[in-house]
């Protein structure tokens, strides 16, 4: 005689719950009507052209400011549009500034400094991230630590450090090395630099070591090429932040031969003509603005990268 066993009850579903609608500033509601779209394009066009005369504004016054005559420059009210167009000045401003020396002299600068502070950075935040070493978390709040001294706490001592080296005696003034090895040692980089590594899958790593490759192969072939929108991030910070830099080199390119573009013409703008002037700034400040914009796509990956997925 067999024994028949209740089925067990069937497990209920539980009712599913509408996922909640994303929260926006304007409710979908509201833009469903003539009124609202109107409304809504009224103001995202007014905030967008607000914001471009703002960031645009004193740019496009400083182009403008170079083709006037330098006594339409100090006329009171100020002029919008030159009444009298000179672009003859920017190729005076050019030959009569020599500003192809001194913008070489920045080239060199700024590229040992972004050399430098890469060189630094990376394998800093790789061994902080990758290796793990001994005191890492400690080393790291050190260098975090840093960041909250002003920079002018640390002129001084940083000028006495470059005069005279310790250990090698060496005075590195008026020499691209009094620039280099200061900015070498950037915080910000390596903290940037190890979230970044942070958030690449282990599992990667482990594959190329079990391949037999070394900690510094699997830097270079694995990591980096994973980290090129970071990368160009700190790349580009590096760059405009030694390029724009006045401080610092003005206190140790005491040499005019060898001053960067910033310095040179913050010398010279008591005896140049107001417009001339003018005109040196906008061309110094044209590298940058064409880096900007051949990277841009680069930058904004590098600035919106989230985390890897293994």
């Amino acid at each position: 005689m067999t024994s028949t066993r209740p089925a067990p009850p069937r497990a209920r579903r539980r009712p599913t719950r509408p996922r909640p609608a994303e929260r926006t500033l304007v409710s979908p509601l509201a833009l469903a009507g003539t009124r609202g779209r109107l409304t809504y394009r009224i103001v995202l066009v007014t905030v967008v052209a607000s914001a471009t005369v703002v960031f645009l504004g004193p740019m496009l016054l400083a182009v403008t400011g170079a083709l006037k005559p330098p006594a339409e420059l100090v006329r009171t009210p100020p002029t919008l549009l030159p009444r009298e167009w000179r672009f003859s000045t920017y190729t005076e401003a050019w030959g009569i500034l020599n500003l192809g020396h001194f913008m070489w002299n920045t080239f060199v600068v700024v590229g040992g400094a972004w050399l430098f502070q890469l060189g630094v950075a990376v394998p800093a935040a790789y061994s902080l991230s990758k290796l793990r070493p001994v005191l890492g978390r400690a080393l790291l709040g050190m260098m975090l630590a840093t960041l909250m001294l002003p920079a002018a706490a640390l002129l001084i001592p940083t000028y006495l450090t470059v005069a005279d080296v310790p250990l090698l005696g060496l005075n590195l003034l008026n020499t691209p090395w009094a620039i280099w090895l200061p900015l070498g040692a950037n915080a910000f980089n390596v903290f940037v630099l190890k979230r970044f590594f942070d958030q690449i899958p282990a599992d990667l790593l482990e594959a190329a070591r079990l391949d037999g490759a070394g900690p510094v192969q699997v830097m270079l072939r694995i990591v980096l090429p994973l980290s090129r929108p970071i990368l160009a991030v700190v790349s580009i910070l590096a760059v405009v932040a030694a390029w724009k830099d006045f401080i610092w080199p003005l206190v140790v390119l005491q040499d005019p031969q060898v001053q960067t573009i910033t310095v040179y013409l913050a010398r010279i703008s008591t005896d140049m003509p107001l417009n001339t002037l003018i005109a040196g700034m906008v061309i110094s400040s044209l590298p940058v603005v064409a880096l900007f914009l051949l990277f841009q796509r680069q930058i904004i990956a590098g600035l919106s990268a989230g985390a890897l997925k293994g």
